[in-house]
């Protein structure tokens, strides 16, 4: 018994001033850190790849999202630089299987730029946009909301009326001529849950109109105004209005849930109802000297 005291007095002295345990204990220590080394050093690669995935996307991938979300109509084409800062050329087109297509000259230019409430778009395009266009986007759970604010003056933009040719029926038929001016104050357009809803005013003054379906070299100036509705459902009400030409328009509708609603008519003096006669034909039903439209 009291030499089985002894050895195991002397090996367990013997552990102890070997240092073995204190080595193996170093050892483990080691191990633990440089694992976790190993996962930092994969953490901060896989951190980079992301941030340069997110700073250097292309783009293509900005107009892919506009060419899906409005049905293939409107086209980034040839998009260069990335989502952050890039050009590219509009392009209206009358949807997927369309052979319509008509472009505006020149490039249109965009910077995104982060914001505390979301992202500011800043666009530029010299044909057609009067100085830099600012959007502030603002994203929320089910929903997105964007601001435009206009430059001096409150006109946005101004854009030939042949654009809206690429579009297709009716507008590659009518084959307008003119322009197309948009001017607004400021104004928010917002969707939730897939329905948009409108804040504020928006006009679009068509000037110096004309159509290869009437002899006469110009048909007159129009303006048509879309206005917000007063409740967060309601819907947004448009109207449309001569401000002077041989050709009168007028009508109101809205613009909600469930498509545009519209009813006009079109009409023409005397004297010029010869000339206008194949285009009232066109434009809506024929009823007498006017012609009724009906959209929705």
């Amino acid at each position: 018994m009291i030499r089985r005291r002894r050895s195991r007095q002397l090996w367990s002295t013997t552990i102890a001033g070997s240092g073995w345990s204190e080595s193996t204990l170093a050892e483990q220590a080691w191990v633990v850190e440089r694992g976790a080394a190993v996962r930092w050093s994969i953490a901060g690669v896989l951190f980079g790849l992301i941030v340069g995935f997110i700073v250097f996307a292309p783009a293509a991938w900005l107009a892919r999202a506009v060419a899906s979300a409005s049905d293939q109509k409107l086209v980034l084409a040839d998009a260069r630089g990335t989502i952050w800062s890039g050009s590219a050329v509009p392009v209206l087109t009358g949807g997927a299987d369309s052979r319509d297509a008509s472009y505006l000259p020149g490039r249109l230019e965009w910077t995104l730029s982060p914001r505390f409430y979301g992202v500011e778009l800043a666009a530029r395009q010299a044909c057609c946009i009067n100085g830099t266009m600012l959007v502030q986007l603002r994203p929320g759970l089910g929903r997105i909301k964007a601001t435009v604010v206009p430059a001096a003056g409150g006109t946005i933009g101004q854009w030939p009326s042949a654009w809206l040719g690429g579009l297709g029926t009716p507008w590659n038929t009518l084959q307008l001529g003119g322009t197309a001016r948009i001017a607004s104050q400021g104004f928010s357009l917002e969707q939730v849950e897939g329905r948009w809803r409108l804040d504020g005013k928006v006009d679009l003054e068509l000037e110096g109109v004309s159509s290869r379906l009437s002899t006469l070299d110009t048909l007159g100036n129009y303006r048509v105004s879309l206005t917000g509705g007063a409740g967060a459902n309601s819907a947004m009400l448009l109207s449309l209005s001569t401000l002077d030409g041989p050709l009168q328009l007028t009508g109101s509708g809205t613009w909600g849930p469930g498509g545009v609603k519209f009813r006009g008519e079109a009409r023409s003096a005397t004297v010029d109802e010869a000339a206008l006669s194949n285009l009232l034909n066109i434009i809506g039903r024929r009823d007498g000297a006017r012609s009724i439209i009906s959209i929705g």
